[in-house]
């Protein structure tokens, strides 16, 4: 399949999206800590896209201490599911919370924050209504307006190189928040981080696999630190750690395949 080299057959195929063929479902993951501001808006903007398939909305409000409950208590829609966190736990909880709950075949998580376009949904889902890709990864391009720091963007891109060094692949934007892949295929992955480290987790697992994200551009607005932008530096460091750690169990995962192997062939 162009574009996703490897791919693990056995997930669902997209319908002809063209055709206005709607048997298959995607759910919209969204994460909110303390987006009391902005996740209203965020949901509308969702929610009004004219989708060629049947969405849902699973919200998970991440232990907010702002107005984040009262905001999302006021959404009337029935394609929109809303689920709790008593206590923070991080971005990476609540989207394994959200992935639990949902009920589509494809996912795409989405964040509160209005740093990404909500019409861009549409830009990801293309290609695997051509046929092209099952895992589509938006793809952001920085410029003065819109990264808020130097700092942030050489992050990413470093973060960004040791992850195709590691792993023999060139994509663009590990960092990226919206991910579009089958659920079936979130749900087997070993996901276990509870912050931000679940973006890197979940690339770095899948590469591993021999995944390989097909890529479309989207537009992008980072926020500033007086905005609301709550990554650190200290995320970049635990986002190496994190490649090297599955880095490192797939070389362990391989050695032992090819002992087992070397084993059955001994006469």
């Amino acid at each position: 399949m162009p574009g996703n080299a490897d791919y693990t057959t056995g997930y669902l195929c997209w319908p002809d999206l063209q055709t206005g063929n709607t048997s298959l479902k995607l759910s919209i993951l969204m994460p909110a800590y303390n987006e009391g501001a902005t996740v209203g808006i965020a949901v509308k903007r969702v929610l009004d896209i004219r989708y060629p398939c049947d969405i849902e909305v699973v919200i998970v409000n991440d232990g907010s201490v702002d107005n984040t409950s009262e905001v999302l208590a006021s959404i009337d829609d029935p394609r929109v599911v809303i689920a709790e966190h008593r206590v923070n736990r991080g971005k990476g909880a609540a989207v394994r919370t959200a992935a639990s709950l949902a009920t589509g075949d494809y996912l795409l998580i989405f964040d509160a924050d209005l740093e990404y376009s909500a019409e861009d949904i549409l830009g990801l889902l293309a290609p695997v209504s051509r046929g092209d890709a099952e895992v589509v990864y938006g793809v952001r391009k920085f410029g003065a307006s819109t990264a808020h720091s130097f700092w942030f963007v050489i992050g990413n891109r470093v973060n960004t190189f040791t992850a195709n060094a590691l792993f023999n692949t060139w994509i663009s934007d590990l960092h990226t928040c919206l991910k579009l892949l089958p659920l079936a295929l979130f749900r087997e992955l070993p996901v276990t981080e509870n912050r931000f480290g679940l973006d890197t987790e979940l690339t770095a697992l899948m590469l591993a696999r021999g995944v390989r994200p097909y890529e479309v551009p989207i537009t992008y607005k980072a926020r500033s630190r007086e905005e609301g932008k709550k990554l650190t530096w200290g995320d970049g460091v635990v986002a190496t750690k994190i490649l090297i750690r599955v880095r490192l169990q797939k070389a362990i995962a391989d050695r032992r395949s090819r002992l087992r192997g070397a084993v059955k062939r001994q006469p």
